[in-house]
């Protein structure tokens, strides 16, 4: 039995893994907070004491590791299925920068570092099939660091605190490496509109207060997720229309 082309074992095995990797990214969301080694040297003990299962959370990385299966489908070579690989290991780590940015309001330098170090791995593998390819990942990194870079030094100087805390930025530089330049400023159009629109229902809703910090990392997974599943063209046609109030013509 074929879903989209793509025999129903790989949605079996991969929906499995998605529940193991929910599992595990429960345990880092523990540790990264604390500095703590993920791989500590009796880390079985260790889990053993705090184990619990998160069935929220392992329940959701399956589901998105089965979607994203079903977009991207499975190619005949690694090369093929690159960005399928690229977005399975990324999910994760992109749903602990939610989770630990919410509760928290940070993300680990630890965690934008290991983005940064595996988008680093990807481009290079990219780069010896397309150096156009590579060259796309470093000025989405810079494009993706330099606009929030720039809102949260302006907003410094404008306001007298920083508009968005720097764990955004590294998070953005990392997440170039993984998406382009084009992806990213599309990303960043997205976050800031996601971000508009929840924090006003948040505020008439009185979740929030207007002097409360409102956490921005998970504005930026969640457009990360929506760049994952549909295709760019169909994205700017949107955002165009939203941001031109109808106007735009395409």
């Amino acid at each position: 039995m074929y879903i989209n082309d793509v025999h129903i074992m790989y949605y079996v095995v991969l929906g499995l893994i998605g529940l193991l990797v929910g599992q595990f990214v429960d345990w880092c969301n523990t540790r990264l907070p604390e500095y703590k080694k993920i791989f500590p040297k009796n880390m079985l003990k260790e889990y053993k004491k705090v184990f619990k299962p998160n069935y929220v959370l392992m329940i959701v990385t399956a589901i998105i590791y089965l979607v994203l299966l079903y977009i991207l489908g499975i190619g005949t070579t690694f090369m093929s299925n690159i960005r399928l690989l690229k977005y399975l290991i990324l999910t994760p780590m992109l749903l602990s920068v939610v989770i630990i940015d919410y509760k928290m309001q940070i993300i680990p330098n630890r965690l934008n570092l290991t983005m940064f170090e595996i988008g680093i791995i990807f481009v290079f593998l990219q780069g010896m099939e397309s150096i156009n390819v590579a060259i796309d990942g470093l000025l989405g990194m810079l494009v993706g660091g330099g606009i929030f870079l720039l809102i949260t030094l302006i907003g410094g100087l404008i306001a007298g605190k920083e508009a968005m805390g720097f764990g955004d930025v590294k998070l953005m530089g990392a997440l170039g490496l993984f998406f382009g330049w084009i992806d990213m400023l599309i990303i960043s159009a997205l976050a800031f509109l996601i971000g508009a629109i929840l924090s006003i229902i948040l505020l008439a809703t009185k979740k929030k207060k207007t002097n409360e910090y409102i956490p921005f990392g998970p504005f930026i997974v969640l457009a990360t997720f929506i760049v994952m599943c549909i295709p760019s063209n169909l994205l700017i046609t949107a955002l165009l229309e939203i941001f031109t109030l109808g106007m735009y013509q395409g």
